[in-house]
């Protein structure tokens, strides 16, 4: 070790680091909270590579979209909502187009059938946030900002969820594109994770009841209420 006048140098961060003449070697390796943790393929992925959910692709001059084989009355929504939302983890075309998709028209189209799932979709939600991928995170808030507002109390059924889906909000809260256009084009299509968080915690706040602020709070404490502007 190099030594540094009298003194010595160490390394971050033991006791010798804090004597009197020492110096740090090096700074702290980054704990990496923000780092992209890609997913493995999803289940989605595989019952779709084997034909077994009931959607195709249509292709459509002005966008393609899905054809769902099956009517919504008739879909099982507690085996293939929380299927689709599982599918949200992927970041390879056309799954995450499925995925995307899927989800939205089976929010559109589920109304009493969707409260009952709830539960079953928080652990793809978490998966889903966990990745750090910031498309992932994008589709995943825009997803839930649907979600609440698809059938009645679906919003106050998500709040006892809070504490299991609000911690990475609360980490990247304040992280958005740097500056110039780029800010200004992650605005314009809703792809600012700062601004999509801020945007989602107050549909939370709107659709989740009484107790919807005060978790809210104890999960983000920077967040301010939007119901007293």
């Amino acid at each position: 070790m190099s030594r540094l006048g009298e003194g010595s140098q160490s390394r971050a961060f033991p006791a010798k680091a804090t004597g009197k003449n020492s110096a740090v070697a090096y700074p702290p390796p980054s704990a990496g909270a923000f780092r992209e943790r890609p997913s493995k393929p999803t289940n989605f992925r595989k019952l779709y590579e084997s034909r077994d959910i009931p959607i195709q692709m249509e292709y459509h001059p002005r966008g393609n979209t899905i054809r769902w084989k099956v009517e919504f009355e008739k879909l099982d929504y507690h085996h293939y909502l929380p299927l689709f939302f599982e599918g949200l983890c992927e970041t390879v075309a056309p799954y995450n187009f499925y995925a995307c998709k899927g989800v939205h028209d089976m929010l559109d189209n589920g109304g009493p059938k969707i409260l009952p799932v709830v539960p079953q979709l928080i652990i793809p939600i978490r998966n889903a946030l966990n990745t750090r991928n910031h498309d992932v995170m994008c589709t995943t808030m825009k997803v839930l900002q649907h979600l609440v507002k698809s059938g009645d109390q679906v919003g106050e059924a998500l709040v006892p969820y809070f504490r299991q889906i609000l911690r990475v909000f609360s980490m990247f809260k304040n992280k958005n594109v740097n500056t110039g256009d780029a800010i200004v084009y992650g605005q314009q299509r809703r792809e600012n994770i700062g601004d999509l968080i801020q945007e989602t915690l107050e549909t939370f706040e709107r659709y989740g009841g009484k107790d919807s602020f005060i978790n809210i709070k104890y999960m983000v404490p920077t967040y301010q209420s939007c119901m007293t502007r």
